[in-house]
């Protein structure tokens, strides 16, 4: 993690945090935005878990952060940043042109969505629109085919998921990643046996009986790269 400065000092800048698991993307997004006099880059984070840390403590204005990160996937990230930092904003970075995952990530809170072959000036634009509180999609996305889609789909019967708590969703994530139960305490900060713990609520909450089972699930909800 590299920080900068402090974010109250910045009070006439756009403050801006990034989070991605490769140095060299994180590299390239921080030249492309401190290109821009208003925007001020304050922290970086290489995964989910981390990225909220640094928002807990920068509180900035836009957080840019990867669809697919460890630790901690980009939606449930994107969540817990707002819950954590409401007035904070989400900038969700995406190689998925997919309406549902577009969907996911503006009902878990983020404000803008940027597919990965935009160009530098649509990430400025989706910093700027997600700063003042408004929403951005980039193209070829837009708000009507996102709510045309909605509509499509539908009500749907309760998620599973959405029963588990901010930790057994931590817990889920590392899991997932192959990490055992003290190497997940060590990243949570929890003893092995709390991990024990919110990994048998996990399981039975989502009806998962062994670690396969765990990673076919993470797996189909887009949690782990497809390799």
């Amino acid at each position: 993690m590299k920080v900068e400065t402090s974010a109250r000092d910045q009070t006439k800048q756009i403050t801006i945090a990034l989070a991605d698991d490769h140095k060299v993307v994180r590299q390239g997004l921080r030249a492309v935005l401190e290109a821009e006099p208003d925007f001020r880059v304050i922290g970086e984070a290489g995964d989910g878990l981390e990225a909220i840390r640094v928002v807990e403590r920068l509180r900035p204005d836009v957080v840019i952060l990867d669809m697919m990160m460890p630790g901690l996937h980009g939606l449930e990230t994107t969540r817990q940043v707002r819950k954590c930092s409401p007035k904070t904003h989400v900038v969700v970075l995406s190689m998925h042109a997919d309406e549902a995952y577009v969907i996911e990530a503006l009902k878990n809170g983020a404000s803008a969505y940027v597919l990965k072959d935009s160009s530098a000036d649509e990430l400025v634009k989706a910093v700027c629109e997600a700063a003042a509180d408004r929403h951005y999609l980039s193209p070829p996305l837009s708000e009507s085919a996102i709510e045309a889609y909605a509509q499509r789909a539908g009500p749907t019967a309760m998620d599973p998921y959405e029963s588990l708590s901010d930790r057994e969703r931590e817990v889920l994530q590392l899991a997932a990643e192959g990490h055992t139960n003290p190497e997940i305490g060590k990243r949570l900060f929890i003893s092995p046996r709390t991990v024990e713990i919110h990994r048998a609520n996990m399981m039975k909450k989502l009806d998962l009986h062994n670690q396969t089972d765990l990673i076919r699930y993470a797996l189909k909800r887009g949690m782990l790269p497809v390799k």
